[in-house]
């Protein structure tokens, strides 16, 4: 029976009495080298780096959300417009619309503006420039009579040449025009039959210069091609005030489209295409993208490219061969015999003549709308 060292034996007594609390022990290596805890947190700090930049993109893309951001436009309406009563049709349509209007004194006078107020605090991956405020979108509301006056100076008095008479000259706003009522305005100018008549007198015939339809839409075209001002011409505020809703809208939408634009491709990746072949500015991996694109068509497998690809390794030596055919036959079957390699005990076969026709016919026709696949 072997022997238990006093030591053993000593520790086995004291193992019967009360149990030790367990140790650990600290290494001297440990406590020199603080590197690899560090190294431990920056590891830690990198990988919770991408979740948090996730995290910012999301909160950033809510907020673009057309949504979220009508809530952000702010209309700025001249208290001259509050003076006529339909404006309160107006005011009411904003109000529904879920965005914020403000009563402020506007140059020129009756119009609308529109800007943006910035999320604080603002993402940092959203560029700038999609946040910019919409100073440059006005409406300009003009009464009929108003309207007519500038139609004449464009049509008569100054032509073409003359600036936009009812937008200052120094102003920077792309504005649009709107006026309510004209038709209405227009019929109700037309002379009576009895007013037709009665003769004129002819200075007076002189100095009030006719304005029909004719020289609105005159008008109207020189505008738009000239200074490429848009005009509205509504019957009442209700119609107004569903343009300036559908504004509205769209300037919430615009921050979401120029994001949307100004980021990468969501299918393409960074570095090589998952399902791509890479091509180096030497031409290394040209003959790697021709044998994928011939086993894109239907029924092609990886050995029959590689049979076409061995003998022909790009389109342009395939595209010398056609053309040194003679026949239109022979040159549907030129691929038709090549070698297709196989493995040991599987009967040897050849590309055959369907995916010839095909390469063929993918190769040189120019019409967009053939079929190439007569089995598909």
């Amino acid at each position: 029976m072997a022997r238990v060292g006093p030591g053993r034996a000593r520790g086995s007594r004291r193992g019967r009495g009360q149990r030790r609390p367990p140790t650990w022990e600290i290494s001297d290596s440990d406590a020199e080298d603080p590197a690899g805890s560090e190294a431990d947190s920056e590891a830690a700090a990198r990988a919770r780096a991408p979740a948090k930049e996730r995290g910012a993109a999301a909160q950033a893309l809510r907020l673009l959300r057309p949504e979220q951001a009508v809530r952000r436009l702010v209309v700025r309406v001249d208290p001259a417009i509050l003076e006529d009563a339909g404006a309160d049709i107006l005011m009411e349509a904003l109000g529904t619309l879920g965005c914020e209007y403000q009563v402020e004194p506007q140059c020129p006078a009756r119009s609308l503006r529109w800007c943006r107020v910035k999320p604080d605090p603002c993402p940092r991956s959203v560029p700038p420039e999609v946040w910019a405020a919409d100073e440059q979108d006005l409406l300009l509301l003009l009464e009929p009579e108003e309207f007519l006056q500038g139609v004449v100076q464009l049509t008569q008095i100054c032509g073409p040449t003359c600036s936009v008479p009812w937008v200052p000259p120094e102003s920077h706003a792309c504005p649009h025009l709107a006026v309510i009522g004209l038709d209405a305005y227009l019929w109700s100018r037309q002379p009576s039959t009895q007013e037709m008549r009665q003769p004129k007198n002819p200075a007076v015939a002189c100095a009030e210069p006719a304005v029909g339809w004719p020289e609105v839409e005159e008008a109207l075209v020189l505008l738009q091609l000239w200074a490429n001002l848009d005009v509205l011409l509504v019957a009442s505020w209700q119609e107004l005030s569903q343009h300036v809703c559908a504004f509205t809208k769209a300037l919430a939408q615009r921050p979401f489209r120029q994001h949307r634009e100004s980021q990468a491709f969501s299918f393409c990746v960074a570095g090589r295409w998952a399902a791509g072949e890479q091509v180096a500015r030497d031409g290394t991996g040209l003959r790697g993208a021709w044998r994928r694109q011939i086993t894109q068509f239907n029924r092609v497998s990886p050995a029959v490219a590689e049979a076409v690809v061995s003998a022909f390794p790009s389109p342009r030596l395939l595209q010398q061969a056609y053309a040194a055919c003679s026949t239109e036959q022979e040159r549907l079957a030129l691929l038709a015999d090549l070698p297709v390699e196989a493995g040991e005990g599987v009967r040897p076969r050849r590309v055959g003549p369907d995916l010839s026709r095909r390469i063929y016919l993918f190769l040189t026709t120019t019409d967009p709308d053939l079929l190439l696949d007569l089995g598909s």
